[in-house]
């Protein structure tokens, strides 16, 4: 939401498809803008509302929910006046506030990864590398059991099918009408390690070559005669949004959290690695040609 759509008075009763992630994120950004033009400090603000500046600067950050009162209280320091502005922040502010689809999965994953899928869903544009697995919006339902019993040996049956839905809810955003891009580059060797066997992995080359057709997915794949390339330090993704206010967001998974990075230079230094590893892979055109190869070739002796 624009400055200019906020004075309008511009009210959405209906949160936008990435749920109170991105909206936590862009009334962050509008509080700190106001907040900036009336030159206060995080420090003032904060003893508003019976808090630290710290605190204001998580909020304007996005990375903890929103009071209404604080907002209120906030938008009074900040001399917004005009009911229909105030109304507009407070209707964002109480969005902000509703659950996202994936808190039912709550239980079964870890909270830096809901701040991602809020990410995920909102996005416009997902360009992800790949190492070692394909990735979860492309996976199948047998391949995505593999991956999780890998991490998570001894799982329920019950825990094991709610991952897995999990899964399959994510990729849902790839059949929206107003769906994102997704531009997925794979090493060669996530496609020749037989993650579940034989079977499943003929079967998730298959549904790479099928998926691989759709207009929003570009798929590359890097091979070994590629040699050395510029991401071999590990997987990552990079999301872009449809508002201007959200700057991209790179995604680095580790093993028990995940480094979100937005700064600019940050961002271009992914963004180079991210475009030296596309010309590094082969065409997206020849994708099927070479996943059809690798089909006939699963399971063979090395």
């Amino acid at each position: 939401m624009t400055r200019s759509q906020v004075s309008a008075g511009t009210q959405q009763e209906e949160a936008p498809t990435g749920g109170p992630t991105v909206l936590r994120i862009l009334l962050g950004a509008q509080l700190r803008r106001l907040r900036e033009a009336k030159a206060i400090t995080r420090e003032d603000a904060g003893w508003e509302i019976r808090a630290s500046g710290s605190k204001i600067s998580r909020m304007e950050l996005g990375r903890v929910s929103f009071k209404e009162r604080d907002v209120s209280d906030l938008l009074t320091l900040y001399g917004v006046n005009d009911p229909n502005e105030r109304e507009a922040l407070l209707v964002l502010a109480r969005q902000a506030n509703n659950p996202g689809w994936w808190q039912q999965f709550s239980d079964v994953m870890p909270g830096w990864f809901q701040s991602y899928l809020g990410l995920e869903a909102a996005a416009t544009l997902i360009r992800t590398y790949e190492i070692q697995f394909v990735p979860g919006l492309l996976q199948t339902p047998d391949y995505a059991r593999a991956v999780i019993m890998l991490g998570h040996a001894g799982v329920t049956p019950e825990e094991m099918n709610k991952r897995v839905e999990l899964r399959r809810q994510r990729q849902a955003i790839l059949d929206r009408p107003e769906g994102p891009q997704l531009w997925a580059v794979i090493d060669e060797a996530v496609l020749r390690r037989p993650i579940g066997g034989v079977d499943v992995m003929k079967a998730q080359i298959e549904y790479l070559i099928e998926i691989s057709k759709k207009p929003n997915v570009r798929l590359q794949i890097i091979p070994f005669h590629a040699g050395g390339h510029a991401a071999a330090g590990g997987p990552f993704a990079i999301l872009r949004f449809p508002e201007p206010e959200l700057p991209d967001v790179v995604y680095v998974e580790q093993l028990t959290s995940a480094i979100y990075l937005d700064k600019r230079e940050d961002v271009d230094q992914y963004a180079m690695a991210m475009e030296r590893v596309c010309i590094d892979a082969e065409p997206p055109s020849h994708t099927p040609e070479i996943l059809g190869k690798l089909l006939h070739e699963v399971g063979r002796p090395a």
